[in-house]
């Protein structure tokens, strides 16, 4: 007994409270399976709000897949502590997250990558402060990006083998990544592809018809709807090209709402109004098929409402 006090010359040593119960994976199993087996007793019901609730660990990641496959030798975590885990921020959502990525549907004005003048303000920032509450050593890796006044879909990764693979892979892994736009005007075709060749002139992107030595780039568009002087069109990237988009609109002589550095003066939405909607892909680990989809945003169907 006087060991378990833990008692040293005569007095008890403090010593902090335990935040997680821990159990060590001793044979391949489902994280449900595992679970329930290990919790004795638990529902499926409250090991999925466990789940949901962004409060259960393995390996140090937090995971919410119910069917993760664990491994001998990992370790699973349930924190005890409520709300230690949740995410809130105005600017970020996340949508999905287990030990090797993390997908996220960001605002328009937040940068996704850190720049040399702005570190903080930006979503690679946000999320690493996050994941370095589950543990000191976690980062963030960048995969891809969104430009500042672009909302919606994006991913990351949570190691560099993982990054290495989606950025290795992208074209193999993703494959279906669309965006929704309003853009200036009545589109004269219901679908179409630009393609041109884009080079990146620090203040701005230019685009060429015929390859000048910058890079080739793929847009195909659909138009939803037109209506009060704008079109609402799908635009499904075969590309990912710095301002792509963007360009090509402006280069079709429709440029998307809002934005100024190409061609367009006006601004009803006071925003850019270019939202990523859709990001599917195989998992870059599992190879399991994840399709991550947001509606278009109100403003974007409000200010395509007829009048």
């Amino acid at each position: 007994m006087e060991d378990r006090k833990n008692r040293q010359g005569g007095r008890p040593v403090a010593r902090a409270a335990t935040k997680y119960t821990a159990f060590k994976v001793k044979e391949g199993a489902e994280l449900m399976e595992f679970l329930m087996k290990e919790m004795s007793g638990i529902s499926r019901t409250r090991v999925k709000a466990l789940l949901t609730n962004r409060v259960v660990m393995v390996d140090n990641n937090i995971q919410t897949q119910y069917n993760f496959q664990l491994k001998p030798g990992m370790v699973v975590k349930v924190s005890r502590e409520k709300n230690k885990h949740e995410f809130r921020h105005k600017l970020l959502d996340i949508l999905y997250e287990d030990a090797y990525i993390i997908v996220v549907e960001k605002k328009e004005g937040l940068l996704s990558v850190a720049t040399e003048r702005q570190k903080e303000r930006t979503a690679q920032h946000i999320l690493s402060e996050y994941v370095k509450r589950q543990h000191p050593g976690n980062r963030i890796y960048v995969v891809h990006r969104l430009d500042r006044e672009t909302s919606g879909i994006m991913m990351y990764a949570k190691d560099e083998k993982t990054q290495r693979t989606l950025r290795d892979n992208w074209h193999d892994i993703v494959f279906d990544r669309r965006y929704v736009s309003i853009v200036m005007g009545d589109m004269e075709k219901d679908q179409g592809t630009v393609r041109s060749w884009l080079t990146d002139r620090t203040l701005y992107v230019s685009s060429c018809d015929y390859d000048d030595g910058g890079k080739l780039s793929i847009t195909h568009y659909k138009t939803i709807k037109r209506a009060n002087g704008y079109s609402l069109v799908e635009l499904n990237l075969e590309t990912g090209r710095k301002n792509q988009i963007r360009v090509h609109m402006q280069t079709l002589g429709h440029p998307v709402v809002g934005d100024s550095r190409y061609g367009c003066e006006a601004d009803p939405l006071g925003r850019l109004a270019l939202h990523a909607f859709k990001l599917c892909f195989y998992h870059p680990v599992t190879g399991e098929m994840m399709q991550f989809e947001t509606p278009y945003p109100a403003p974007f169907k409000n200010l395509m409402l007829r009048k």
